[in-house]
C-alpha cells in the first residue's frame, strides 16, 4: 500500500453506511489536527463535515457502517470502483456491528414489533461487514475507532509504507500500564484476554470489565475464556452474548458463539 506515486495531494472520501456516526466523529475530534490534515490531503466527500461528492474517484475511501439495505449493497460497489484504497473503520464496517444482531433472529418480526408501519421499512434480512461485498485493503477496528488510528494510517500511506496494525491483546496493555487485572482481583467477566488493544484500556482503568469494543486480537483462545467466564458465574447464554455484542460477525467470535450453543 503506497501513495508515493501520486503527484499531487492525495484525495480522500469518508462514506457512511448503516452506523451511528461514531467513527466519523473520530475524524471531527481531530480538531486542529484535521485542519493540518487538509494541508496534506484533499477531502472530497465527507457529508458529516460538509463536502459532498459521492461519485468522485479518490485515492483513499474510508467506509463506516455495515451493509443493511439493497441501496447500500449497490453503493459499496461504486465506492470500491472509485477508490484506490478502501479502508473500513469501526466494528460495523469490519464485523457487522450491533445491528448485525438481527442476523440471528427473525428480522421481519423485529421490524413489525418496533415500527408502527413496517411496510415502509426497506432493509435486508442481514447486516454484513463491507468485506463480504467488496475487496477491502485495510480494516481499522473499534467501536468507535480512535483518532490516532486515522492519522497513523494516512501518515503511513503518505510515506509509502503499509500501515501497522496492533493486534496485541488488551491484557498486555493493562500490564504495560500497571493496571491490576479486574478478572483476577474482582472476579469480573472481562473480555480482555481475547480483545484487540487500541482503546487505551478504557474500561479496566475505570475498574470495569472489557466488553470487546475492538474485536478479536491475534491467536485468541475463545474456548478457554468461555470456560473461565462460566466459572465466574455467567450462564452460557450470557457468555455467548459477550461475543455477540459489537463484533458478532468476526469469524473468531461467531465460531465461539456456535461452540457455546452446541456444547452440552
Amino acid at each position: 500500500m503506497s501513495l508515493k506515486a501520486v503527484s499531487q495531494k492525495p484525495t480522500v472520501a469518508v462514506h457512511k453506511f448503516s452506523s451511528c456516526d461514531g467513527c466519523q466523529l473520530a475524524f471531527l475530534n481531530l480538531g486542529e489536527h484535521l485542519i493540518k490534515l487538509t494541508e496534506l490531503v484533499d477531502i472530497l466527500h465527507f457529508v458529516e463535515a460538509g463536502p459532498i461528492d459521492f461519485d468522485s474517484p479518490v485515492e483513499i475511501a474510508f467506509v463506516e457502517g455495515s451493509i443493511s439495505t439493497e441501496e447500500e449493497a449497490e453503493r459499496i460497489q461504486a465506492v470500491r470502483k472509485n477508490s484506490r484504497f478502501l479502508i473500513t473503520i469501526g466494528a460495523c464496517a469490519t464485523a457487522g456491528g450491533i445491528q448485525a444482531l438481527k442476523n440471528m433472529n427473525d428480522e421481519k418480526a423485529w421490524t413489525a414489533a418496533i415500527y408502527a408501519q413496517p411496510q415502509y421499512i426497506s432493509t435486508l434480512a442481514t447486516a454484513t461487514p463491507i468485506a463480504q461485498h467488496v475487496r477491502v485493503d485495510l480494516e481499522l477496528h473499534g467501536c468507535p475507532i480512535n483518532s490516532h488510528q486515522i492519522l497513523s494510517t494516512i501518515r503511513a500511506l503518505l510515506f509509502g509504507v503499509t500501515p501497522v496494525q496492533d493486534q496485541d491483546k488488551l491484557c498486555s496493555e493493562c500490564k504495560r500500564l500497571g493496571k491490576v487485572c479486574v478478572m483476577v482481583t474482582q472476579q469480573m467477566p472481562c473480555m480482555g484476554p481475547v480483545t484487540r488493544t487500541g482503546c487505551g484500556v478504557l474500561c479496566p482503568r475505570q475498574n470495569r470489565d472489557c466488553y470487546s469494543c475492538y474485536g478479536p486480537a491475534e491467536n485468541v483462545n475463545t474456548a478457554s475464556l468461555s470456560q473461565q467466564l462460566i466459572s465466574l458465574g455467567l450462564s452460557k447464554t450470557d457468555v455467548a452474548r459477550r461475543f455477540m455484542l459489537f463484533n458478532n460477525q468476526a469469524p473468531e467470535y461467531a465460531a465461539a458463539v456456535m461452540h457455546i450453543r452446541e456444547a452440552k
